[in-house]
C-alpha cells in the first residue's frame, strides 16, 4: 500500500463499512454450495485485523472448504503462526522478492530488513504450516535474484514461486518492457541446475511448475502476461466491504455486503455473477486502458 497516498492521516473504513465475521461465513457458505473448495485471507495485511483465528476456527467448520491458507508480508507471523495452525489454518504464502536487503528495502518500500520476513518464515515451519514464498522479478530491478532465492528455497520443503510483473492496479508504473519473463526466469535456473516440468496438479492452477532432477525439491512460475490464463481461471476475490470482484484486474465489484444485511439469497447471486462473467484482462491487456481495483484492495 504506497505510504504517499495511505499516510497517517488516511481515513480508513468504519467498523461497519466491513463485513463482520459473520457476513463472511455466509459468503463462504454460500461459495461452498456453489463447488468452492479454498479459502484464502488477504489483504493489504490481514494480520492487523483483530482476532483472525477465531474466523480461521469458524470457517475451518463450512462443508465443503478443504483448504484455508492465508497471504501475509510475514512481518507478524512470529508472533502469530502458532495460533493460526491451531485454529486451523493449513499454509500461509509470503512475498520475498530479494534476499539482498538493499533490493529487498527498495522493492518493498519499508524501512525493514528482509531478515524479518525470513523470521516469519522459520515461525511458520516451526509452527508446521505449509509455506508458499511469492518472488515478483522486474528486469533491472531484483532479475538478479533469480537464483539466490532459488538456491536459498532448494532442499527446503517450501515451494518458491517466481512470479512476472503485473500491472495491477493504477500506481505501480508497470511498462511491458520491465517484465522478466518466465522463459528467461527458467534459463536462470537451469543455467545452474537439471530441471524438469511437473503436470499441474488440477485444472486452473496459476503455477507451472518445475522439479530439480537431483531431488532438492520444486519451485513454480506464475506467467500471466506471456502466458495468460484467463480460460482456466476459477477464483473470485471478496473486499473488506463485501464486494465481489472475479478478476484480478477488474474496475468494479458486485456489491453483496448490500444483499447480506438484506437478508437477500447469496447463493443465487453468486451463481449468476459466475455463470455471466466474461473476464478475459490478461488475454486482451494490450488494448485494454480501464482504471483497474488496487491489488491492497482485494488481494493478490
Amino acid at each position: 500500500m504506497p505510504s504517499e497516498t495511505f499516510g497517517p492521516d488516511y481515513a480508513f473504513l468504519n467498523k461497519e463499512k466491513i463485513l463482520s465475521f459473520a457476513e463472511i461465513r455466509k459468503v463462504v457458505e454460500a461459495f461452498a454450495n456453489c463447488g468452492g473448495k479454498k479459502v484464502r485471507l488477504t489483504g493489504g495485511e490481514p494480520l492487523l485485523r483483530p482476532n483472525v483465528p477465531d474466523l480461521i476456527q469458524d470457517l475451518r467448520t463450512v462443508e465443503g472448504i478443504e483448504e484455508i491458507a492465508l497471504t501475509t508480508n510475514g512481518l507478524l507471523l512470529t508472533k502469530h503462526a502458532t495460533g493460526l495452525k491451531a485454529a486451523g489454518l493449513d499454509r500461509v504464502t509470503l512475498s520475498l522478492d530479494a534476499l539482498e536487503d538493499a533490493t529487498f528495502r527498495k522493492m518493498s518500500g519499508k524501512e525493514i530488513p528482509v531478515e524479518k520476513v525470513l523470521d516469519g518464515i522459520r515461525s511458520a515451519e516451526d509452527a508446521q504450516l505449509i509455506v508458499k514464498v511469492n518472488s515478483v522479478i522486474i528486469r533491472g530491478i531484483n532479475d538478479h535474484q533469480v537464483l539466490p532465492l532459488a538456491e536459498y528455497f532448494r532442499g527446503t520443503r517450501h515451494i518458491l514461486r517466481f512470479i512476472e510483473y503485473m500491472d495491477v492496479g493504477n500506481c505501480n508504473q508497470w511498462s511491458r518492457n520491465n517484465v522478466y519473463p518466465a522463459k528467461e526466469i527458467l534459463a536462470d535456473v537451469q543455467s545452474r541446475y537439471e530441471v524438469e516440468a511437473i503436470e499441474a496438479n488440477y485444472v486452473g492452477e496459476v503455477a507451472s511448475s518445475y522439479r530439480y532432477l537431483d531431488g532438492q525439491g520444486e519451485f513454480g512460475m506464475i506467467a500471466s502476461v506471456t502466458q495468460p490464463f484467463c480460460q482456466d481461471c476459477n477464483r473470485a476475490r471478496l473486499s473488506a466491504d463485501g464486494k465481489l470482484f472475479t478478476c484480478l484486474f477488474a474496475s468494479t465489484g458486485e456489491n453483496l455486503r448490500d444483499i447480506l444485511r438484506k437478508n437477500g439469497d447469496i447463493h443465487h447471486f453468486l451463481e449468476g455473477i459466475w455463470r455471466s462473467r466474461k473476464d478475459r484482462y490478461s488475454e486482451l491487456r494490450s488494448g485494454m486502458k480501464a482504471e483497474k481495483v488496487e491489488m491492497s484492495y482485494i488481494g493478490g
